[in-house]
Parts: structure tokens; sequence; C-alpha cells
């Protein structure tokens, strides 16, 4: 079984509670407290711009109002997307992919980049954040004159999500770069999709996790990362089990260094 490249802690949609979420603030917020690796949400506008949100609607973490595959990628653009967590994010824009990838290598940040398609647009999502996120990460070292392979060689980006139609269309146009598969709460075939889709790990609530659960897992040679843990001895708890990663929106409280064993 191949080793796991990627930390014990992984920031929640870059800041977790600290800052906005989904937005470069909310990048450096996990940055700045000695984070190495966040998670954030991708999706598509309109015409096609890879960029980051959660919901379908911008309404809840925006100024605006209605539905992201709506609006052109410089509509969502011209949306506060920081204000509503505090005043002192005022005008924080929703950043594009290539935005976040570019500050996920300046920082030598590991990403867990979520596909997170809108309704009826699983296999385009897929497809396209797939294709941006492995064209997006083989350019770290040009800026400087280097190649790819001359640069200091970071954990690929790890994609997941929730849609099977989403990672499987992620599978095809990406087959380097390693897939997760998204639960709530994990199903009973959950080793034939994990195999039908070539995951290296599955990603699960750990609400609905025990240790029976997670050694099962483990012992079919899948890594885990749990969400969303904001206890420290639930996390600890969690890493005892064998859980290889969790993701958390405490991340003062769970500190990258808190789950070292």
């Amino acid at each position: 079984m191949k080793s796991w490249p990627y930390p014990r802690v992984a920031a929640h949609r870059g800041g977790g509670t600290l800052a906005p979420e989904n937005t470069l603030a909310g990048l450096r917020t996990g940055a700045s407290l000695g984070h190495t690796m966040v998670e954030f949400d991708t999706k598509l506008s309109l015409d096609n711009v890879a960029f980051l949100l959660h919901d379908d609607m911008v309404d809840r973490t925006s100024n605006g109002h209605g539905a992201a595959a709506r609006m052109r990628y410089a509509e969502l653009a011209a949306l506060d997307a920081g204000g509503w967590r505090d005043a002192r994010f005022a005008g924080e824009p929703m950043p594009t992919l290539a935005q976040a990838a570019a500050y996920c290598r300046g920082s030598a940040l590991a990403a867990n980049v979520e596909i997170k398609p809108c309704n009826g647009r699983d296999v385009e999502t897929g497809r396209i954040v797939a294709a941006e996120t492995a064209r997006l990460w083989a350019q770290e070292g040009q800026a400087d004159g280097r190649s790819a392979q001359e640069a200091p060689a970071g954990p690929p980006p790890l994609l997941s999500s929730f849609s099977w139609s989403a990672l499987e269309a992620a599978r095809e146009v990406a087959p380097g770069l390693p897939r997760g598969r998204l639960f709530e709460r994990v199903p009973g075939d959950w080793r034939e999709q994990t195999a039908a889709l070539g995951c290296v790990s599955l990603h699960a609530s750990h609400r609905h996790l025990d240790e029976a659960l997670v050694e099962r897992i483990k012992s079919a040679g899948l890594f885990i990362l749990a969400y969303t843990v904001n206890d420290l001895d639930r996390a600890r708890q969690l890493v005892r089990w064998g859980v290889d990663t969790v993701c958390t929106d405490r991340i003062d409280l769970i500190g990258p260094h808190a789950l070292d064993v």
C-alpha cells in the first residue's frame, strides 16, 4: 500500500470558521496558522469558468442573489463574498480555481479540490475541474524558469466528490490525479464504488464512522479523510482508529501538528 502524502489536518474551505469560506482570504488564514493542507469546493459558472463556491445559490455567502449556474464569472467576481463573515473581509471575491491553485502552489499548500457540481452539470463540471486542476498544478515551477519536473515535488491535488458522474468524468480526463469518494454515511457498496472509480481514499462524515468501519476501510487498502471534525478529542480518537486526515473548521483549535503521533 502506498503512503498517504497528505497532512493529518486539512483546513475546511480554507479558513474554517475564521474567514469567509472558499475565498483567498480563507486560504491565507489557514496558511497563516501553519496549516499545510486546505479543502475547497469548485463548480462552474454559466460560461464554464471553474471557481470556488459551496452552494448552488450565491445568497448565503455573498451579497448576491440567485443560482450560480446562471451567472457568468464576471458577474460572480463582482459580488462581495467576504462581508457576510466580517467587515474586514468586505469585498473579498469568489476566486477562480486558477487563482486558488496559484496561491496553493506559492504557499506550498496541499489541496483537496472538491468537485461540487450545480444541479444537472455533474459530468461537465467533473471534466472541466479535473482538466483545469491537472493543468494548473503542472505549471508549478514555470514562473521561476524551472520545469514542473524540476520544481519541488509536493503532493498532487486530491480530487473528491459526492457525485459519481463527476468523479467518473474526472477520472477520464485526469487519470493521474488521485481521487476520493465522498459520502455522508458510508454505504454498503463502498468497496464497489471506490474500486470502480479507482479511488485512493474514502471521505466520510466522522459522525457515521466507528472503529470497526475504519478498520474495514483501511483493510481494503483505502485511505480515509473524515469531515468536519471540530472537537480535538474526537479528532485524536479518529486518528487512533486509523483515519489519515481530518478536515476541520476549528483550524485554531486543531492546529497543523495537533494530531501528530
